[in-house]
Order: structure tokens, then sequence, then C-alpha cells
């Protein structure tokens, strides 16, 4: 049988009470009250009972208590999957931006997430969905407003030459066919 892991000595078991009722960390508080049960003496069988977890958690809460202390009992955000755009090529995207599309070389006339994933695609050869290139954009600063889109030769004499002019689809009743309040 292994030897059991020793908890650090610069906290006791009241400190460690302390720090579980100050806690904001529900879990955190868990772990530490745990861990306290342990440091006043009494066996990973009990700290385990007091902390809802098996004995062998109770070994790897002490562990991770040893390293950073208190702090390392917090439950962190898991750091996710790294970016596939660097720092370059998140520049580049966001000049591309800046600049615009240029009709006659993009064949667009305004920049969809999708020809950005394209522009991505054909400049870096990193394929990326729409959501990602929208994540990206918004971690560079910009966000989605899109215009409403008007035609060029749009012409308003000819709009309102077309425009109907219905009545209203509805009319007040009469006096008399309204039922009474009660």
């Amino acid at each position: 049988m292994a030897a059991a892991v020793l908890l650090r000595d610069d906290f006791d078991g009241p400190a460690l009470r302390r720090l579980a009722r100050v806690t904001k960390d529900a879990a955190q508080a868990r772990r530490l009250l745990a861990l306290a049960e342990v440091c006043d003496g009494g066996s990973r069988s009990d700290a385990a009972r007091v902390g809802g977890v098996g004995p062998r958690t109770i070994r790897d809460w002490v562990l991770r208590f040893n390293a950073p202390g208190p702090a390392g009992r917090i439950d962190g955000k898991a750091p996710g999957n790294a970016s596939k755009l660097d720092d370059a090529q998140r520049q580049a995207l966001a000049a591309l931006v800046e600049r615009g599309p240029i009709p006659a070389v993009h064949e667009v006339v305004r920049w969809r997430l999708a020809d950005l994933a394209h522009w991505i695609w054909e400049e870096f050869g990193i394929s990326l969905s729409e959501t990602t290139v929208s994540r990206e954009l918004r971690a560079l600063g910009y966000r989605k407003i899109s215009a409403r889109p008007r035609h060029y030769a749009r012409n308003e004499a000819v709009i309102n030459e077309y425009k109907k002019d219905y009545p209203p689809s509805w009319t007040r009743s009469a006096k008399g066919f309204r039922p009474e309040p009660r």
C-alpha cells in the first residue's frame, strides 16, 4: 500500500473552516471542509464522507491543495481549443475588413461571414466555420451590423407610382353592435 500524501502544514483545521465559511464557491467550501477533517486528525475515509466523495478523490484534493493552496481548490474554466489563427493572420483579417471588399476583385459588395471564411481558406489554407469567423471578428472588436440593402439605381418617383392605396381592412363597428359593459 502506498504511503499517505501529507497535507501542507501552514494551514490547520480551524483556518480551513474559516476559509470554507467565507468562500463564494460551494464546491471549494465542500473540499476545504473535507481537508479540514484531515488536518484535525480524521481519517481519509471520514474526510471522504464529509466531502461526499471517495478516498481516492480526497488524495487528489490533497495533491491539488498542496501545490497552490486554497485557491487550487476552485474549479477553473477549461481553456478550450487553441485558436486556429495566429496574431499575424488576425491582423490581416482585420485589415481586410477595414478596407472592405473590392467588387471587381472579390465579387461581393459587402463582406459576409461565408466570404471571409472563403478568403481565410484561400489566403492561409485554414478551414473555419462561419461561427468561428464571427467569434474571431468579435474578439477583434467588430460587430455584425447589417444595413438594409438598397439598389444603386433606386428611383423614389417610380416606387411611389406603383404603391397601392388600399383602405384599411378593418372598420369601427357601430355603437349599437358593441356589447354593454357589465
